[in-house]
């Protein structure tokens, strides 16, 4: 369902790790781990989602670190929304 809405698939899946654990705190090279995308296209997405507000950064030694941004103003809505999302497609392999 999320994927009509929000059409890149990288950009999807850093949503729903952020949106689901707002305490997330990570690097480009964790996440590329974590969600088994390329590191450059997660770079690419971290930092549109952090100029539009979603994320914030900071500097950690020499690495980069993100994390959600709690005050985003849509951000509960959101929040909301990818949890739903998640309980139905749990619910459509269940039926199944």
């Amino acid at each position: 369902m999320l994927d009509i809405f929000i059409t890149s698939r990288v950009r999807r899946k850093i949503i729903v790790i952020y949106a689901k654990y707002p305490d997330f705190k990570t690097h480009v090279r964790g996440l590329a781990k974590l969600i088994k995308e390329d590191a450059g296209n997660i770079q690419r997405e971290l930092r549109r989602l952090e100029k539009a507000g979603f994320l914030i950064s900071e500097k950690q030694s020499n690495t980069k670190v993100y994390y959600t941004n709690k005050q985003f103003p849509i951000f509960k809505e959101l929040q909301s929304i990818v949890l739903k999302s998640q309980r139905t497609t749990q619910k459509k392999k269940v039926s199944q």
